[in-house]
């Protein structure tokens, strides 16, 4: 008895110093780059000035200060008010430190995580932090938030607040590796604020927060400015040093992007992430840019840059069969795209988890097999005797083999041309409507839509305003529209989000395709609870298969840098992050006198861009 007591005893000291509170969480348990005592991350200036102000632009308009809801349109950079829990690392993975939350501690079994908050963390009106508040959060975003909330929070059991303090989360299940992390980036409302507030109300009050900005001025729609809190009660710590340097950062909204950049170089505003290969090619020759007035450079990217493509919304019963879906892929002619319209700038997409070690590529391997065995008969065949390529073509703009291997499977689908018109197996004409918001992607759309007119396809274009086009996207009322999946360089929780069954029907959430496949749905549950790194690549692996071969998407392009224009009184570190612009470790160069439209001549060419 006295062996046993001893035993137990010894066993609860391991455990409890193994689970002992951290500076850091990462998703494994392996060792974060930086240590408890460090200084500042790499990639900032520890003495960067402070002050001037950083001047961006935003398309469309915004009618809400809540970002976590999913009515209206919050206003472009409102999470600056807050704190998080944690504060995750540009630099690594997936690691992050404890910014409200000095100390984390985790259970050996993952079972629970508990968060210590720092006493002096306060809000802007001086109330302090506590657990109440981190509770309240919680519950409110899970009672009256956005969906994507529940679906991110759906394995937690319970939140105690076990002092002012602690706040301890306790799991339904104990496989969710990433959920202590995704705790972490859980924002901080004040309880005492929101008492006498509906939460589920869109609208333009200025919100309380805790975070390095507050709202100063909102003119609805049309332009928001915040500014940096003097006083921030985080300013000092390690994970804040170097960052948030500008007194005042402002947002204008503008129409769309080719008035935008036509601002940008009349020095209405200062910075400019260009997301158009023909306006980086031929739209800043303009002085201020050969004096060095205006500078472009492309920053590398380290992330994974996911998937963007043509989305059709398999909702509509003309895009449920998989051989239409695939025929009509067939029709985007990139090669003479990227030739004609990009400047030679782009690569084609084809995996969902691009420039990363997750893009499957070649046969699946052994460990690939062994997850996608027992699926066998639920996936498609390809899956285990293909190695996905989109289709390519030679760039002339003639795709008739294209064509005719899409007519073919077209037929196959019931499909058939009547008087030069294609009509679907119940002999109803085919029209497909792709909604778009954006003025400048038009022009990459016409070959494509020429291309499904050679089979008798009419496809319309269907350009509407940012509102508009958010809320027919909510409520699922399109055939097909540009879509983005972003990932992470550790994929988790939110690919429930993108592909799961249950997220299909949710408003808000990133299932556009509505897709719903059990066997999918089975992939993203085991790529959550994977164990190591190994496996987590693997299970992405076995996914990225699985998706690839469903032809939800028409795979579009992409590049492995930022394309950034910016006026010369901005500085930045010498080293970015890997992971992200890190506009929020510029300055202000006191140095140099900052831009204004007097200083400089709008240029009088046009700058069509958005491809």
């Amino acid at each position: 008895m006295m062996y046993l007591r001893t035993a137990l005893v010894s066993l609860l000291l391991c455990t409890a110093a193994h689970a002992a509170p951290q500076h850091a969480l990462t998703l494994y348990n392996e060792p974060p780059k930086y240590p408890a005592d460090f200084k500042h991350f790499d990639y900032v200036n520890p003495d960067a000035p402070k002050g001037g102000t950083f001047r961006e632009s935003s398309m469309g308009g915004f009618d809400s200060l809540n970002p976590y809801i999913s009515k209206g349109v919050p206003a472009d950079n409102i999470s600056l008010i807050y704190d998080t829990l944690a504060m995750q690392s540009l630099d690594e993975p997936i690691t992050e430190y404890g910014l409200v939350a000095g100390k984390i501690e985790k259970a050996p079994d993952n079972s629970w995580v508990r968060f210590y908050l720092r006493p002096e963390a306060r809000f802007h009106d001086g109330h302090p932090i506590r657990a109440e508040d981190v509770v309240f959060t919680f519950q409110t975003l899970i009672k009256d938030g956005a969906p994507i909330f529940r679906t991110y929070y759906a394995d937690v059991d319970d939140v105690v607040a076990e002092d002012p303090l602690r706040v301890l989360f306790k799991f339904k299940r104990t496989n969710n590796r990433e959920l202590p992390l995704i705790l972490g980036q859980l924002p901080v409302l004040p309880k005492h604020w929101w008492a006498t507030r509906d939460f589920s109300r869109g609208n333009l009050e200025i919100p309380l927060g805790s975070g390095p900005y507050k709202v100063a001025e909102v003119k609805a729609g049309r332009m928001i400015r915040y500014e940096r809190v003097k006083d921030y009660w985080a300013k000092d710590l390690p994970v804040a040093k170097g960052f948030y340097n500008f007194d005042y950062r402002v947002t204008d909204y503008y129409r769309d992007n080719t008035v935008a950049l036509e601002a940008l170089k009349a020095g209405q505003f200062d910075y400019w992430q260009e997301m158009s290969a023909k306006n980086w090619a031929n739209a800043y020759n303009i002085p201020a840019v050969t004096q060095g007035r205006l500078i472009k450079e492309e920053i590398p990217n380290g992330n994974p840059t996911g998937m963007q493509g043509f989305v059709f919304n398999t909702r509509r019963p003309m895009f449920q069969d998989v051989r239409v879906r695939k025929a009509i892929s067939l029709l985007l002619d990139f090669e003479w795209s990227n030739k004609q319209l990009f400047n030679g700038a782009y690569t084609r997409t084809r995996s969902y988890f691009e420039n990363s070690e997750m893009a499957a590529t070649g046969l699946p391997g052994p460990d690939e097999l062994a997850i996608l065995e027992p699926l066998r008969d639920k996936i498609p065949p390809e899956v285990f005797t293909q190695a996905f390529e989109p289709a390519k073509t030679d760039g002339s703009g003639m795709i008739r083999a294209q064509q005719r291997e899409a007519y073919q499977l077209l037929q196959e689908a019931g499909w058939r041309i009547v008087d030069d018109k294609m009509v679907d197996a119940q002999g109803k004409p085919v029209t497909i409507e792709f909604l778009l918001a954006q003025t400048e992607f038009e022009r990459v759309l016409l070959p494509f839509k020429r291309n499904l007119a050679d089979l008798g396809i009419d496809l319309v274009i269907r350009r509407v305003d940012v509102s508009q086009y958010i809320n027919r996207l909510r409520s699922r009322d399109f055939d097909m529209l540009v879509g983005s999946f972003p990932q992470s360089t550790s994929p988790g929780n939110e690919q429930r989000e993108y592909w799961k069954s249950s997220s299909a029907d949710k408003p808000g959430s990133r299932n556009y395709m509505g897709l719903k496949d059990p066997a999918i749905d089975q992939l993203v549950e085991a790529l959550i609870d994977a164990d190591s790194r190994k496996s987590l690549v693997a299970h992405a692996k076995a996914l990225d298969r699985v998706l690839q071969f469903g032809y939800y998407v028409i795979p579009n392009w992409h590049i492995k840098t930022f394309r950034v224009a910016y006026w010369d009184h901005l500085g930045h570190p010498k080293t970015p992050p890997r992971y992200d612009v890190g506009t929020a470790t510029w300055w202000a160069k006191p140095e140099v006198k900052p831009v204004t439209p007097d200083d400089t001549t709008p240029s009088a060419d046009s700058a069509s861009g958005g491809d």
